[in-house]
């Protein structure tokens, strides 16, 4: 089963191998079953997953590969592995892990991971805020938190020239305009979503004194 992954794909300009192809129809199956007995997510249906999980994370992997070919990246408040697990599968070169307070979405992380099998992904069972792990390249997160929060919480996990990437739906000029000064908006990315129509953006953020 495809899944139409390459229907996906295609209109975010990402070119995917047969390999990667059945990562994500499985990373999908996994969560279609383990969501029906740990209620992973509040989407039921399969084909609401393909869109408004899979489909929205992979937007957000032509940006991070035009960023940077190779780097660490921290999935805050990562939930199912909703962006980390994609990233990890689609760009090998980098080093994922995905942290969340709930231990049941981090054990289906860790499922996935062994799964796929997905070497550059990890799994931490914790808050962010004690996650004791080397500083990442990326900091990002997918409806965890306000700009504000999501900064404060993971600034400690910020390497120096690191940025922070977060997914949001509309933008989020409220919560731009309550950021600190220290904390500098430097690009809001439009994304185009295939079969969703809601609005999607991407917010990068930085330290302001960061060059």
């Amino acid at each position: 089963m495809s899944d139409h992954i390459e229907q996906l794909c295609a209109p975010l300009g990402l070119a995917i191998t047969a390999e990667q192809r059945a990562m994500l129809v499985l990373f999908l199956d996994l969560l279609e079953r383990w969501n029906a007995t740990y209620n992973l997510t509040s989407v039921r249906e399969r084909d609401a997953m393909r869109t408004q999980h899979l489909a929205d994370c992979l937007a957000v992997v032509a940006p991070l590969q035009r960023y940077a070919a190779t780097g660490r990246l921290l999935d805050a408040g990562s939930g199912g592995g909703l962006p980390g697990v994609v990233i990890a599968a689609l760009l090998p070169a980098w080093q994922v892990t995905c942290v969340d307070a709930v231990g049941k979405k981090m054990a289906f992380v860790r499922q996935v991971a062994g799964a796929l099998p997905l070497a550059n992904l990890r799994a931490e069972h914790c808050r962010i805020e004690f996650l004791k792990a080397p500083c990442f390249d990326v900091v990002t997160s997918r409806a965890f938190a306000s700009l504000g929060d999501f900064t404060a919480l993971t600034r400690q996990h910020l390497a120096p020239g690191g940025v922070w990437l977060a997914m949001k739906g509309r933008v989020p000029e409220d919560e731009i305009a309550a950021l600190p000064p220290e904390v500098e908006v430097f690009h809001v990315e439009q994304l185009a979503v295939p079969g969703l129509e809601a609005q999607r953006c991407l917010v990068w953020m930085r330290p302001r004194h960061a060059v």
